[in-house]
C-alpha cells in the first residue's frame, strides 16, 4: 500500500510539471528580463522599472546586453535566456543610451554624458567584469555608438536632439581612442518629408521630433546607420536607416523607412536598438517599447527578426510581433510567428478583488497601459478567464505592472510566485503550471507549455510578488481554437490624403475577427512594415514618405488563426 501511494505521488508530480517546456522553442515580447527600478527624481518619489536602448554585441559565441541604467548588464548564450551580470567594477551607475562593440579579444563600452566627459571601457572578460577605463576622453555625446571597421579604423557616433542631426568623429585608436578634431554632420531628421519621424502619439504632434540613438551595421561592404525618432514614449517609436559606401557618408535615405515600426498591438514601439548577428548567422533588431504609464521612461525590451533583401535594403518583421514566434536558436524556424494566437481577447473574467477603476477587465483588453488592481498581495488573489469554448493552450504571458512598488535600483531577492489551473467545466481544476515556489523575478513571465492542453477556463492563483501591490496588465493566453478562421477581408481601400505622408485606410468588418494585420512596403514582395489593430474598421497612417509609391495588403485573425491575405494594393 505504501508503494503504490508513493508511486501515485510521483505521477501527481509529474503531471504537475509535465506542461511546462524543458527547453524553451519560443518567445514572446517583451523580452521577460529581470529590468532595473529607476529612480526619477531627486525626491525618490517614483518607482517603476524600466530597460531601454539596447546595445546587444556578439563576443566568443555569446552575447551581451547593455540597457539604460540597469547597473549592470545581461548575458546569453541563445537571444532566449539571458543572466544578469553585476559586473566587478562598473563606473556609470546612472549610464544612458550605452554603446558597445566587439573588438578582436575585448568588449568595449561607452555610455553619454551630454554635459560632462566618458573615457571608453575595456574587458576581455565580460562575465568577470572587470572593466578597465582608457585614458582618452570623450566629451559632451549622448546616445553613442561605436564601431570599428575592417580596416582597423575607429568611430563614434552620437546624437539625442530635436534640433541638432546625427554626428561623427574618427577615433585613433592608436592614442587609446582619442576622438579627431573634426565633427561631421551626417543627416537630420526631415520631417516635412518622412511622416513617421513626426512627434507623437500617431505621429499627431506639431512639435519637433527627436532623432537619437544611432547604431552602425556593415553588410555586404555598405553601411546601415539606424536611428530612432520620433520620441521613445510614443506608440509610433521606431528605427530608420541611411545607407552609404563609407562609415562618414554621404548616407542616403532608405525609401523603406521606417524599417524597425510596431505601433499597434499590446506593447508599442520598436525605435532605439541595435542589430546583431545571431545563432545561425541570422540577424537579429533589439527596440525599446513603451509602458510609459507610471513615467514616460517606463519601457521594455524587444526583439525581432530581421535582415537584408537581395536589394540591399535593411528590414525588420515586427509582424505579430508581441505574439510567441520561434526563438533565435531553433534551426530553420528562426524569428517565425509560431501560429499561437490570442485566446483570452476580451474574454469574461473575473478577479477576486479589484481596487476603484483597476478592474480585472484591464488584463486581456491587449493594452499594456491599463491594468488589474487587487485589494491585496497574497495567496487569495485570484484572476479567472472563460475562453467560453474548449481550446489548446499552447502559452501564457504574465505582464505585471509596478503601481506604487516604492522599489528602487537593482533590489536583490525579488521573485514572482504563482500557479496556473485549468478547467474545462469551470469545477475540476487541474495545474498548468506551477511557479509557487520560484526565485526568479520575472516582470514579463512567459510560459511555453511542453504539450498544448485543452482547457475552457483558466486562472492565475497569486503567491507572492514582489512589489507592494498585486497588479498585472496582461494575462495573455496562446493558443488555437478550433472554430472557423476569418473570411478574407473585402473592400480595402487606401486614400493617400493631399499630405502625402498620411493615408487613410477603410475595409468591411469580418464577421467574428478581433482585428486585422495591416502590412505594407515599396513592392509587392517587400511588405516589411506592418501595423496590428483590433475592433476597428479603418486606420488613419501617418508615417508613409512624399514621392514614395506603397503596396498595402491586409489580413484578419481572431482566436481560430488568419485568414488569407488580400493581393497587394498600389498606391502611388
Amino acid at each position: 500500500m505504501k508503494g503504490k501511494k508513493i508511486k501515485l505521488l510521483f505521477i501527481s508530480l509529474l503531471f504537475l510539471n509535465s506542461s511546462l517546456s524543458v527547453a524553451q522553442q519560443t518567445y514572446c515580447n517583451p523580452i521577460n528580463l529581470d529590468y532595473t527600478y529607476m529612480i526619477y527624481n531627486s525626491n525618490n518619489d517614483i518607482s517603476y522599472r524600466s530597460g531601454a536602448d539596447p546595445a546587444v554585441v556578439q563576443f566568443r559565441g555569446e552575447y551581451y546586453m547593455f540597457v539604460t541604467r540597469s547597473m549592470g548588464y545581461w548575458h546569453s548564450t541563445d537571444l532566449t535566456n539571458w543572466d544578469f551580470i553585476t559586473p566587478e567594477k562598473w563606473y556609470f551607475q546612472g549610464s544612458n543610451a550605452p554603446a558597445a562593440h566587439n573588438y578582436k579579444d575585448s568588449v568595449l563600452y561607452v555610455t553619454g554624458d551630454p554635459s560632462g566627459s566618458m573615457s571608453i571601457l575595456y574587458t576581455d572578460n565580460p562575465k568577470k567584469g572587470d572593466w578597465k577605463a582608457t585614458p582618452s576622453i570623450i566629451s559632451d555625446i549622448q546616445d553613442p555608438a561605436l564601431f570599428i571597421d575592417d580596416d582597423d579604423k575607429a568611430y563614434i557616433f552620437w546624437g539625442s536632439s530635436n534640433l541638432y542631426p546625427i554626428r561623427a568623429k574618427e577615433l585613433n585608436k592608436n592614442k587609446r581612442f582619442t576622438p579627431s578634431e573634426q565633427t561631421k554632420e551626417l543627416f537630420n531628421l526631415d520631417e516635412a518629408n518622412h511622416g513617421w519621424e513626426r512627434f507623437g502619439e500617431n505621429h499627431t504632434s506639431t512639435m519637433e521630433g527627436y532623432m537619437e540613438g544611432p547604431w552602425l551595421t556593415k553588410h555586404n561592404g555598405k553601411y546601415y546607420l539606424q536611428y530612432a525618432a520620433p520620441g521613445t514614449e510614443f506608440n509610433v517609436y521606431g528605427d530608420g536607416v541611411y545607407t552609404s559606401d563609407h562609415p562618414l557618408g554621404p548616407y542616403t535615405y532608405a525609401p523603406n523607412n521606417p524599417v524597425s515600426y510596431k505601433p499597434g498591438g499590446f506593447m508599442n514601439g520598436a525605435g532605439h536598438g541595435s542589430t546583431v548577428l545571431g545563432p545561425g548567422n541570422e540577424f537579429w533588431h533589439f527596440a525599446s517599447m513603451a509602458v510609459s504609464v507610471n513615467v514616460n521612461w517606463e519601457r521594455r525590451i524587444a526583439m525581432f527578426p530581421a535582415g537584408f533583401d537581395k536589394d540591399g535594403l535593411m528590414y525588420t518583421n515586427t509582424s505579430f510581433g508581441d505574439y510567441p514566434h520561434y526563438a533565435a536558436s531553433l534551426p530553420n524556424k528562426k524569428g517565425d510567428f509560431a501560429g499561437w494566437m490570442l485566446l483570452s481577447y476580451k474574454k469574461p473574467v473575473t478577479a477576486s478583488s479589484t481596487v476603484g477603476e483597476f478592474t480585472a477587465n484591464h488584463v486581456n483588453d491587449e493594452n499594456v497601459k491599463s491594468f488589474w488592481l487587487a485589494q491585496k498581495n497574497d495567496d487569495k488573489q485570484l484572476l479567472q478567464i472563460d475562453l467560453e469554448k474548449p481550446s489548446a493552450v499552447y502559452a501564457i504571458q504574465i505582464n505585471y505592472h509596478d503601481y506604487k512598488s516604492n522599489l528602487y535600483g537593482r533590489m536583490p531577492n525579488l521573485y514572482h510566485r504563482y500557479s496556473i489551473e485549468g478547467s474545462l467545466d469551470g469545477k475540476n481544476w487541474f495545474v498548468v503550471a506551477n511557479k509557487k515556489n520560484s526565485f526568479k523575478d520575472t516582470p514579463n513571465d512567459y510560459l511555453e507549455l511542453e504539450n498544448p492542453v485543452e482547457l475552457r477556463y483558466i486562472r492565475y492563483l497569486n503567491q507572492k510578488v514582489p512589489t507592494t501591490n498585486l497588479a498585472i496588465s496582461g494575462f495573455r493566453v496562446f493558443g488555437k481554437g478550433h472554430g472557423k478562421t476569418v473570411s478574407t477581408v473585402k473592400n480595402f481601400k487606401v486614400d493617400r490624403q493631399d499630405d502625402q505622408r498620411d493615408a487613410k485606410l477603410t475595409w468591411d468588418k469580418q464577421l467574428n475577427a478581433q482585428g486585422y494585420n495591416i502590412k505594407w512596403g515599396i513592392a509587392p514582395d517587400k511588405l516589411y512594415s506592418s501595423w496590428l489593430v483590433y475592433d476597428t474598421n479603418e486606420l488613419m497612417m501617418k508615417s508613409l514618405t512624399k514621392g514614395q509609391g506603397y503596396y498595402f495588403s491586409i489580413e484578419a485573425f481572431n482566436e481560430n488563426g488568419i485568414s488569407a491575405i488580400t493581393r497587394p494594393l498600389k498606391v502611388e
